[in-house]
């Protein structure tokens, strides 16, 4: 067999970060102290070591479309907490050239947030050393369906659309996808861009996703056999 690696690099990595409300239940803490784990501690230091191995792309799927059925007390603290983690990445952004965009909805994001969504995508927009996606008030049928009405109304038939003009609307596929917490699902995460993803799942939950767990990944998705259908 031929490994086709080699003619495939690992140019983008796309993380799931599920379990933060368990992590917090087995430490004995609330649900907000997980979510502050996860993303203002835990996600930058990941972030680093993709940088630092010279991932071109990395998305993170912060906020999913479905996430809004939550208590209200537990989407402001989410809020807050993405806020801040928007904020604390400029710096690193900064040392590593990296372009900040989000990926969903922004029609529905609190005004504080969605200033923040704005200063960063805008601040960081000239940076061409990596890229950065933060899927927030992100679904995959959600995405399609605002694709296909963009596409529409450009003056595209319905009946005239491609695969490759509905493909472009998206940010490229991932080539791996790390789902944590033992879910062995994507939870409608890019259902077309992840056709030919590799899917790695790990049974630990994010907040104690460490760096060398990605790295682990990594080596993983380097011994795959991706052969695209062929």
């Amino acid at each position: 067999m031929t490994n086709n690696i080699s003619t495939k690099p690992l140019k983008h990595i796309a993380i799931i970060p599920d379990g933060n409300r368990r992590w917090a239940k087995n430490q004995g803490l609330s649900p907000q102290e997980g979510h502050r784990k996860a993303f203002i501690e835990v996600a930058p230091s990941l972030l680093k070591t993709l940088w630092d191995k010279e991932i071109y792309a990395a998305t993170l799927w912060l906020f999913s479309t479905e996430n809004w059925k939550r208590s209200d007390s537990e989407v402001d603290n989410l809020m807050d907490v993405f806020s801040q983690f928007l904020s604390n990445l400029l710096p690193l952004s900064g040392k590593y050239s990296v372009q900040l965009r989000h990926l969903g909805r922004k029609d529905r994001l609190p005004e504080n947030l969605l200033s923040m969504v704005e200063e960063v995508e805008h601040s960081t927009k000239g940076m061409t050393g990596h890229i950065f996606n933060f899927a927030l008030d992100y679904g995959g049928e959600d995405e399609i369906i605002r694709a296909v009405r963009r596409l529409v109304e450009k003056g595209v038939k319905p009946e005239e659309i491609e695969p490759h003009q509905l493909m472009d609307q998206f940010c490229p596929p991932p080539d791996l996808i790390i789902r944590t917490s033992g879910e062995c699902r994507l939870s409608g995460f890019m259902p077309l861009q992840s056709c030919y993803s590799e899917l790695y799942f790990t049974n630990t939950f994010f907040p104690d996703l460490t760096p060398a767990d990605i790295e682990e990944a990594i080596h993983w998705f380097q011994n795959r056999e991706r052969r695209f259908g062929k």
